[in-house]
Parts: C-alpha cells; structure tokens; sequence
C-alpha cells in the first residue's frame, strides 16, 4: 500500500491531468475559451500557428471581455446578455471578431471539441470564488454543447514581482504565493466539476521566470509580454490539446529570437510534464542553439 501511495502521489504531481487523441473526427480540433485578456494573451496569438507549423488543423474561438470573472459570465449567461466580442481564427487562420455577442451564440456557432474556464486573474488563487460561480457556468454549457464536448480549466499566471495591480494585495504582493494559490484552487475547481484537463499555463510562465528571459514576461505587470510570454502560454495550449512535445516545433513569431523560441518551448513541455509545481530552467545557457 505504501508504494502504491507514492506512485499516485508522483503521478498527480509530475503528469498532467489529461489523456488526450489530439485529433477530432474531422481531423480538427476546435476549442472555444470563455474568457478574458488572459484568454485573449494564451490562445488568440500563436497557437494556431504552432499547431499549423505541425501540420495540424484548428478552429480558435475566444469570447472576450476585458477583466472578466466567473461570476459575470454565469451573469450573462442567465441574461442571455450579448455583452462579448466573439473573435474566431478559422480552419485557414483568418482572424475575425464579431462584437454583440451573446455566450449561448458562440456555444451554438461550432461543435466545439473543447471549451475551458478560468477565473478572473486576481481571484485565479481563491478557490470560494470558482465555487461560487463555476459549478452553474459548467452546467449552462454543459446543457448546450455536445456530449463529446471536453472541459478546460486554463490555470493562469502569477503577476510580476513588482506588479502595480491593485488585486495583487490578495496574495500579498508576492509572486510565488500567488502563483502556489493559483495552482492549488484550479486543482480544486477541476475537482469539483470532474474537469479533467487543466492548460498549466501559470506554470509555464513561472518556469520561464527561472531562466535566463527573468521576471520579464508581462507587459504591464500582469498581461503578457506580446512575443516570449504569448508565445510560452500558447506552447503550454498545444502540447496539452494534442498530446505532443512542443520541443522543435519550427515555427516562430516575427520579433522572437531563436534562444527565446527554444527557452519557451522547453518551459511549456516542462509545465505539462509537471503542471502544478516549478521546473528550474537556470541551468539552460542563453545561446542554447
């Protein structure tokens, strides 16, 4: 019984939670966040280009409205409010934003193969506040998506050490607290709802925080930085959806070095081997190539 107790306790910290195909019927994956700038930094930049660049196919959705929490979803939702702009990258990476929308809208717009959660940034590490709200958001949807829809919970990131973000004072002003709040209440959330899936995002951005790119991965603070941060969050994205190493995937954004290129992938792919705990990335030189 002892070993068997160590084994599953190596499991839940060091493998992520998910065992996914990566691949729908159609050989397109469609994922739709609701969410907010978190959303917009992790999944709208570079993901369809990462899975592409793979030779893969995906529909993005975000809905967005800035600094949105659960509980102003679960608000619209119950209103039918058409308070979000619905922004969509299609099959052949055409970006477009339809404003006015309502969540019922963009639910009934693809057969979404996923759809994920996540909390507003400076309640990401309060678990009463998932609680409150998620359990009545998840059953919205649930009731109005397909029965082979999948859940994502999107564990977000930590702010900047010296992040002038009001909310930042819920964690008391540190980093590592925040970030330790956070993965222990999507932990919870994703219990709570039997969600299986959790993008460790926050992980991925702590980890890049270890090496030699530092505490320079946001652009204010909180929101990430458009090139090494966007980029890092969107590898953590793929290698979760389709079950593959990010590790040497090709493809770069304009304005992103090589070195930054192959530190972020290797902070991703650490993060979904071990999504609720730090993976130090000191020891990787700057000129890695």
């Amino acid at each position: 019984m002892g070993l068997r107790k160590i084994f599953a306790g190596l499991v839940l910290a060091c493998f992520s939670l998910l065992s996914l195909s990566g691949k729908d019927k159609d050989g397109v994956i469609k994922i739709l966040a609701i969410g907010n700038s978190f959303s917009e930094d992790a999944v709208e930049q570079y993901l369809w280009d990462i899975a592409a660049a793979d030779g893969r196919s995906m529909v993005v959705g975000n809905l967005y409205i800035g600094g949105c929490s659960l509980e102003t979803h679960l608000g619209n939702a119950e209103g039918d409010r058409p308070e979000y702009r619905y922004r969509k990258t299609d099959i052949d990476g055409v970006r477009t934003q339809k404003d006015r929308v309502t969540l019922q809208e963009a639910l009934s717009d693809e057969t979404w193969d996923y759809i994920s959660f996540q909390q507003v940034s400076q309640l990401s590490g309060i678990y009463d506040t998932w609680e409150a709200s998620l359990p009545e958001l998840y059953s919205y949807v649930k009731a109005r998506t397909g029965k082979d829809t999948k859940f994502i919970i999107h564990q977000t990131w930590a702010y900047s050490s010296d992040s002038s973000h009001g909310g930042f004072a819920n964690y008391g002003r540190d980093q590592m607290k925040m970030y330790a709040s956070i993965t222990d209440a999507v932990q919870k959330a994703a219990k709570l709802q039997k969600i299986k899936i959790i993008v460790p995002s926050g992980t991925a951005i702590q980890n890049l925080r270890t090496s030699f790119v530092g505490d320079n991965v946001t652009r204010d603070g909180y929101h990430l930085d458009l090139y090494v941060g966007r980029y890092t969050a969107a590898c953590a994205w793929y290698e979760t959806l389709f079950g593959r190493s990010v590790i040497g995937n090709s493809y770069r954004p304009d304005g992103l070095s090589e070195e930054y290129r192959m530190i972020a992938q290797r902070a991703a792919h650490e993060a979904v081997r071990c999504p609720f705990s730090v993976t130090s990335l000191a020891d990787m030189p700057e000129n890695i190539r």
